[in-house]
């Protein structure tokens, strides 16, 4: 027989039930997987930070796959439960509102039509006040998203974790190796502000963006490569766009374009919380394909960008 008694323990599903602030108290293997369980919602009011995610690999030119990345990501998240996160010892969601928003949504069959609809959905949120966090998706998301982010701020100092300039020619301007070559000229990135870090691939031109290449970056260390962005970044509008492939295929074998000799998780975080100071105002994680994933190796290090980056934003509003 049914019972009129109260359900006898806690909800769990934080990410239907859930408060926009705190952190959720979800089973790490149970419940429904948004990202770090924050609550799915469209209502901006309020908000902080939105984390949507962009299932889009239809302009890759290697290995797809990278459609799955955002339910890899989020996946992976379920692993940071509601305790103080590391290294900042914060609870991020004590701090901040965080949604996530879901999925940009659009239709596969008209692909020209992807680029705009992703810049005004990005154009939608940012115009509530909220800072964008974007889970991708191949690389090519990141020219509207510089779009949108740009028409609020100006031109951005991009920080560009990656193996690949991304400055390839593409007439379509939507390929994911070519995003840099259209940002350039559309004047999205203020190239004198900008800086690559982990290049380890040839591409035709830089734009009078600083590179540390793979091996540069060896030589002068973590605290060596913070110095030199901030000293190239300065105090200008900052948007930081991850590919995921800047780690060695080690620690990041689920990408679509592989590159031996890139940085280890742990180099790469550590560089990124050195970069706390930084005016930042937007960020995405990019090219995490799961079908060439080991244990959720590669959703796993991405996880941990997005989570370090909450941390960031969460200081600054402490």
């Amino acid at each position: 027989m049914p019972s009129d008694e109260p359900h006898p323990g806690p909800a769990i599903d934080n990410a239907f039930l859930g408060p926009v602030r705190g952190g959720a108290s979800d089973p790490t293997f149970a419940g429904a997987l948004s990202f770090m369980r924050r609550r799915y919602s469209r209502d901006l009011v309020g908000i902080d930070t939105v984390i949507w995610g962009i299932p889009y690999d239809c302009s890759t030119s290697n290995r797809p796959g990278t459609r799955f990345g955002p339910q890899a990501i989020r996946r992976a998240s379920a692993t940071f439960d509601g305790d103080p996160q590391f290294p900042s010892g914060l609870d991020p969601f004590a701090e901040l509102s965080v949604v996530d928003w879901g999925d940009c949504a659009f239709d596969y069959r008209r692909l020209q039509d992807v680029p705009a609809l992703i810049e005004k959905e990005a154009t939608h949120i940012l115009g509530h006040g909220c800072h964008l966090v974007t889970l991708g998706g191949d690389h090519s998301i990141t020219l509207p998203l510089l779009r949108a982010h740009a028409a609020m701020h100006g031109p951005l100092a991009l920080v560009q974790f990656d193996a690949h300039q991304d400055t390839w020619s593409d007439d379509l301007g939507q390929g994911h190796g070519s995003f840099v070559t259209t940002a350039e000229a559309e004047g999205l990135i203020d190239t004198s502000r900008s800086i690559q870090l982990g290049i380890r691939t040839v591409a035709p031109d830089d734009f009078g963006i600083e590179i540390i290449d793979a091996y540069e970056g060896r030589e002068l260390g973590v605290r060596g490569i913070i110095q030199r962005i901030e000293e190239r970044v300065g105090a200008a509008p900052a948007y930081l766009s991850f590919d995921i492939d800047a780690l060695d295929p080690a620690f990041a074998p689920g990408t679509g374009t592989p590159v031996a000799g890139g940085f280890s998780s742990a180099e790469a975080l550590m560089i990124l919380w050195g970069l706390r100071g930084l005016d930042w105002h937007g960020m995405d994680v990019v090219e995490v394909s799961p079908p060439y994933d080991h244990a959720d190796t590669t959703a796993l290090a991405a996880a941990a960008i997005v989570q370090h980056y909450l941390q960031i934003l969460a200081e600054k509003d402490d």
